[in-house]
């Protein structure tokens, strides 16, 4: 029982170090004020509000965008802008805003053609479940002000 006890006293102490963590907790918030903004923009622009776009992808800004933006910012601040470290988050980072506008955003184009030709024969014998969902990607804007929150909210809270 006390070796039990013993690997749930460290468990509990590896997660406190985590979530107190200056990198964590300023790449969490960052990703919070982007959702909560993707929330915010959409029901200013629709008159609607959906609380998908809160835990969804897609949308203005890119939290996905921000997210790594406020990672490599703070890894910058934090341990260096000539570390190995930011070395390596800002190349992953580069990664997730490319496969944001490019692969993500080309999968949401598909995924309108392919609801639009399932709308057309949906009448016939081609019967479906779910309709694909069309917003993955983000637009170039989006990605951009996804990176301005990656990058402004980290200096401020840091």
């Amino acid at each position: 029982m006390d070796d039990f006890l013993i690997v749930i006293n460290n468990i509990w102490n590896t997660l406190v170090i985590i979530v107190t963590h200056k990198i964590f907790y300023i790449t969490f918030f960052t990703w919070l004020i982007a959702q909560t903004l993707k929330v915010l923009i959409f029901f200013i622009t629709k008159h609607k509000f959906d609380f998908r776009l809160f835990v969804g992808t897609g949308g203005m800004p890119s939290s996905h965008t921000a997210a790594v933006s406020a990672i490599t910012t703070t890894i910058g601040l934090y341990s260096g802008w000539d570390s190995p470290i930011f070395m390596v988050s800002l190349c992953y980072a580069l990664i997730v805003i490319s496969d944001a506008m490019g692969v993500r955003r080309a999968a949401g184009k598909q995924a309108v053609v392919l609801n639009k030709m399932m709308d057309e024969i949906g009448h016939g014998k081609f019967k479906y479940e779910k309709r694909l969902k069309e917003l993955l990607g983000h637009t170039p804007l989006e990605a951009f002000a996804g990176i301005l929150i990656g990058i402004i909210f980290p200096i401020l809270m840091f």
